[in-house]
């Protein structure tokens, strides 16, 4: 075959697409430097598209010399017979079997050749399979998990409310909001019948100067953001509404407010903090880019000459106090019965902790974005590097099972930002345009195993962002193992006729990444896109046209008052609220009819104040406005009824099957009678 055949066939066996369809339906076929780039990350043995024949005869060799696959699902316990049949032979000879399960126990299975050898039926966890060969050992992780994901018995339909914590303001609130202003939120919530407070992501971020604000760009996804802490009384009020929020001054309080405190004990010995805290300490040494560092403090050992103690010292109080704080937050929501809603980004920064503490597992020379569609008509570049798929099967996925785990362990409901990233990322070479890159697949089963045992050890319901171009095999993985997809309203016109969200779709009217609902009605996301480059000029009274027709058909089949938004709101959280849907989710800021976003994609902090808009109204006189108390009543009222609705049916339908087994009952009592009269 030719160079560019042999690159398209290595190109496939890697997992990587040679061929897409993006959001605007355009086909596009990939280009060979961008194959080539993308085959080398993954590790094919490649320069240029003439290496592709040789690098392609390698990987071919290397999965054969794999009597298993690196990692290997047991749906609730049940090992598929095949692989261990087909990997435990060996020239023909049987091999020896161990499985080490997570609690330090083993099981040796039975030689393949024993007719009658059954499989065990494998606990829920993380177990190694150990085949003993007469050379060195084999070696393959396997995920013991429930097909489905944790769901809370018995529970009817719920809602809630959905913020930005840095964004709460309160009268006592510093210069972001944190955790007291979340448990006042929550305890509201609860008071008028709602049952989950969701929030974006708690982690860490680079607060100090040039700051990066973004929740969706944390140091790491394995750590609490030290801006949550509440501070008491040892700490200044930012006195109420603030124009920006300032998270370099936010920083500055909190490490003021921790100054001269003795450190508090860990709660348990944490050998990942102490590396997380030992390398902020080098940053403030060596600089944030740890790429830039000297060695071996680059390659992932620090001499401690090159750590900053005091600041070494400050991020190991400071994550004991939030794990502390979280901690006893939960105890009193847990009272209150209601639950926090926690979200997963789906990347970490560059300069993070993450990336330098497992350089083996982030593609380097690639960053994640996505192909062009209608909103970004060049692509998006959202600056974090890809984690390598075969570098996580190797670990057993346990980076991605310790991220899952470090928040479901508190929330009570997790959001996975970006779902698809279970089966597929668009992967961009550095130095390639935005359309200048392509899908790169990942073992989506196995992610999914994880993703379904975590939800089960943590009592932690869990749905999907499946917004935007979808593949088909992550739908039926969502409806497979009962995790929940997201529906907006402010998208649902795009159907015709308009269909509400259903029992598998989590309902919210908008996310952080889309204009609040008075912006929307405006069409002021529009405006900004034209202002920042992201639509042409010409596009934008087209666009404006587009949208006045997406209102106008959402106001008519709900009944509602397109030039009335806070009607028009009221009638859209009934219509949410009567779904089948098991939560739904308004935006806070939504319920006064907040009109800036608090996000715009494809702009950068420093062109756009992203993540900088603090509230526009003070937390208690937001919640002791009419106008959001009606609204919230409004939509417990429709949650209610659809509950209610949903008992009568019940009701109904168990009458229904009473009175046939009745009628059945009374059925076999003649026959019966008949056939004793009949006997001889």
């Amino acid at each position: 075959m030719t160079e560019l055949e042999a690159l398209r066939v290595l190109a496939e066996a890697l997992g990587v697409a040679t061929e897409y369809t993006d959001d605007l339906g355009r086909h596009v076929s990939v280009g060979p430097d961008t194959l080539v780039a993308v085959c080398a990350a993954l590790g094919g043995e490649l320069r240029h598209p003439a290496d592709a024949e040789g690098a392609l005869a390698a990987h071919r060799a290397a999965l054969e010399s794999r009597p298993v696959p690196p990692v290997l699902v047991a749906w609730d316990g049940h090992l598929r017979d095949r692989h261990l049949r087909a990997g435990r032979l060996r020239d023909g000879r049987p091999v020896a079997a161990r499985i080490d399960l997570e609690d330090g126990s083993a099981l040796h299975l039975a030689p393949p050749d024993d007719a009658n050898a059954t499989l065990p039926v494998l606990p829920p966890g993380y177990h190694r399979l150990t085949l003993d060969t007469a050379g060195p050992a084999e070696t393959c992780s396997i995920v013991s998990a429930p097909a489905r994901a944790w769901h809370r018995p018995g529970a009817s339909r719920g809602w809630g409310v959905g913020a930005h914590l840095s964004a709460l303001r309160s009268r006592r609130s510093r210069s972001v909001g944190d955790l007291r202003d979340l448990e006042s939120l929550c305890r509201w919530t609860a008071s008028r019948g709602g049952d989950v407070v969701t929030v974006l992501p708690l982690l860490p971020t680079f607060n100090q100067p040039p700051s990066e604000p973004s929740p969706y760009s944390p140091v790491t996804r394995l750590f609490w953001s030290e801006l949550v802490l509440d501070l008491g009384d040892r700490h200044r009020p930012a006195e109420g509404l603030v124009p920006r929020l300032d998270v370099a001054r936010a920083d500055r309080e909190v490490r003021a407010a921790l100054a001269g405190l003795p450190p508090p004990p860990p709660l348990r010995p944490d050998h990942e903090l102490e590396r997380y805290a030992r390398f902020r300490g080098a940053q403030a040494r060596l600089g944030r880019d740890w790429r830039r560092w000297p060695e071996p403090a680059r390659s992932g050992a620090i001499p401690y000459e090159l750590v900053d103690p005091h600041e070494e010292a400050f991020h190991l109080a400071a994550q004991t106090m939030v794990a502390s704080q979280l901690a006893e937050l939960l105890r009193s929501l847990d009272a209150v019965g209601v639950r926090l809603g926690l979200d997963l980004p789906v990347g970490v920064h560059p300069d993070g902790y993450d990336p330098w503490s497992r350089q083996e597992l982030f593609a380097s020379g690639m960053s994640v974005g996505a192909p062009p569609d209608r909103g970004f008509p060049s692509g998006q570049n959202w600056g974090f590097a890809p984690v390598l798929p075969g570098a996580s099967r190797r670990e057993g996925h346990a980076y991605f099972a310790a991220s899952l785990a470090h928040q479901a362990r508190l929330g009570g409901l997790l959001r996975i930002d970006h779902v698809m990233a279970l089966a597929r990322l668009y992967w961009i070479p550095h130095g390639a345009p935005l359309n200048g890159g392509t899908y790169v697949r990942y073992p989506a089963e196995e992610l999914f195993a994880v993703l379904a045992l975590e939800s089960h050890r943590n009592r932690c319901e869990m749905f999907g962002e499946d917004l935007g171009v979808v593949p088909a095999e992550v739908r039926r993985a969502l409806r497979r193992h009962d995790v929940p997809g997201t529906f907006l309203a402010e998208f649902a016109t795009g159907e015709e006729p308009l269909r509400a969200p259903t029992r598998d779709l989590v309902a919210l009217i908008g996310t952080h990444d889309n204009p609040t609902l008075a912006g929307w009605l405006a069409g002021a996301d529009i405006d900004e896109r034209v202002r920042y480059g992201l639509l042409a000029a010409e596009d934008q009274d087209e666009e404006h046209e587009m949208r006045r027709g997406s209102i106008s058909r959402l106001a008519d089949a709900l009944g509602g008052d397109a030039s009335r938004p806070g009607a028009l709101l009221e009638t859209i959280l009934e219509w949410l609220g009567r779904s089948d849907s098991p939560l739904v989710i308004p935006w806070l800021e939504d319920l006064w009819l907040e009109p800036e976003q608090v996000n715009l994609p494809g702009t950068t902090s420093s062109e756009r104040p992203n993540w900088q808009r603090p509230m526009s109204r003070v937390l208690e006189d937001a919640l002791e406005d009419p106008g959001v108390l009606a609204r919230v009543e409004r939509l417990r009222e429709s949650r209610a009824h659809r509950a209610d609705a949903e008992d009568a049916d019940r009701a109904e339908a168990d009458a229904d099957r009473a009175g046939t087994d009745a009628d059945r009952a009374g059925t076999d009592a003649d026959r019966a009678g008949t056939d004793s009269r009949g006997a001889p």
